[in-house]
Parts: C-alpha cells; sequence; structure tokens
C-alpha cells in the first residue's frame, strides 16, 4: 500500500467514551486502500467501537472521521461492505431471501458471484437460515458480504469459532474475491493462523494506537513475527 495514496479513512483525534468509560482516546490514523490491515487488540481494547464508528453505528463521538472525503452516511455504507462478529438474519428467512436484500439494498452486489460463492461453501439457496448452523452462518454472511464489489471490506472476526478446515476456505475466499484497490479492514484474534496476510497491522490497546505499521516491515525490526510481538506488548 503506498504511503502516497490519499487515505480511504481518514481517522482524527477520535474519542469515544461510554459514561465515564473511555474507549477510544485520540485515535487518529490513515489508511489508504488497496491491501489488508490487520485491526489487532485485546478485548475491551476499542476494536469493535472503532469498527461501529466507521460503520455509522455510533455517532456520539468527537474527533474527525472520513470515509473517501464523507462522514459516515448513506453514502459510505455504500461503498462498504461490512460483516459484524454476528451476524443476525430474521428467523423466517431462507438463504435466498437474504441474498434478495442484500441485492435490493446494495447496487454493488453481484449475483453471479454470490452464486458461485454458495456453491463453493457448499450452501444451499433454498436452506433456512435459522436451521444453518453457527459454520454454516459464518459462511453464509460471508458470501453475502464479498459478494459486494465494494471499496472497503470490514470483516469483524471473520474466522472465529469455525473449525480450521473452513478458517482456511474462508481465508481463500477473502483473499480470491477482492479487487487489489479496496481495502480490507480484518479484526482477529487468531493472528498466527493469517498475519501472513497482512500488508498492515493496526494495534489498539485501551483505546489507544499502539502501532500502526507495514507488517513485513514491523517483522524485520523485531525480529519476531506479528504473532509474538502482539504476545510481547499485550503480555498474553
Amino acid at each position: 500500500m503506498s504511503e502516497n495514496k490519499p487515505a480511504l479513512i481518514h481517522i482524527s483525534h477520535l474519542n469515544k467514551n461510554y459514561g465515564s468509560l473511555a474507549a477510544l482516546k485520540d485515535f487518529s490514523v490513515d489508511i489508504s486502500s488497496g491491501g489488508i490491515v490487520g485491526l489487532l487488540g485485546p478485548n475491551g481494547s476499542g476494536k469493535t467501537t472503532l469498527i461501529k464508528i466507521l460503520n455509522g453505528l455510533l455517532k456520539d463521538y468527537s474527533g474527525e472521521v472520513l470515509i473517501n472525503g464523507h462522514q459516515p452516511d448513506a453514502y459510505t455504507k455504500s461503498i462498504v461492505s461490512y460483516l459484524p462478529d454476528e451476524p443476525s438474519f430474521a428467523g423466517w428467512m431462507k438463504a435466498k431471501d437474504a441474498i434478495h436484500l442484500f441485492q435490493d439494498m446494495y447496487a454493488d452486489f453481484d449475483l453471479d458471484t454470490c452464486h458461485k460463492l454458495m456453491q463453493r461453501m457448499g450452501l444451499q439457496e433454498e436452506m433456512p437460515v435459522k436451521e444453518m448452523s453457527k459454520g454454516m452462518k459464518d459462511k453464509f454472511s460471508l458470501v453475502l458480504v464479498m459478494s459486494r464489489k465494494a471499496m472497503i471490506y470490514i470483516l469483524d472476526e471473520p474466522i472465529g469459532g469455525v473449525d480450521p478446515a473452513t478458517r482456511e476456505l474462508i481465508m481463500d475466499t477473502i483473499l480470491s474475491n477482492y479487487s487489489e484497490n479496496s481495502l480490507i479492514l480484518f479484526s482477529t484474534h487468531l493472528i498466527s493462523d493469517i498475519e501472513r496476510v497482512f500488508d498492515k497491522v493496526l494495534l489498539i490497546r485501551n483505546g489507544e494506537k499502539v502501532v500502526f505499521q507495514d507488517a513485513e516491515e514491523l517483522r524485520q525490526e523485531q525480529k519476531e513475527s506479528v504473532n509474538d510481538y502482539f504476545k510481547e506488548i499485550f503480555k498474553c
């Protein structure tokens, strides 16, 4: 990812409190397009709060947040494809109903890609979502998100809680279905399994930015893996 590119995500002096608890503290970062950024930090570090702000789900914060030059709004929702950590669907839905909903909501939704990914994941459109296992729901949610031709993909724990074989399938699906000009912001706790795909890493602790750096540069400077560096920084 070139440092000369304009920031696709621009965050300046972002603060977010929940009562007396500071979830994000004077947080600033510029992230350009064209790569995968690992969003890393322990539980309670502020990752989910940051993700919700970027997706327009939290509004009461101070500081500046711009996505492709816009504050989070209807436009930014049209260019951001978001996978929450706990996907939810209406109880009456079959897979095909959720697909039709995404097709209606997002102009960049590619139905052909969706059909190919459904087949690849071993999913059937007639299957009621409520009868899917957690692993199947995770795969189906990813199919919907990656079937969009989005500018930004924000993936919150897309491989948490699934078996290693499914994890590999999910990672392969992510890597083979996003444009090289897009940005993936990838939040995960399973660093050792996937750090090889990170172009950059953004480490958060107690609502503050600790590191935002090219992943390979970090490895060379620290002479250890991103996972080992994470463990050292966060003492885990």
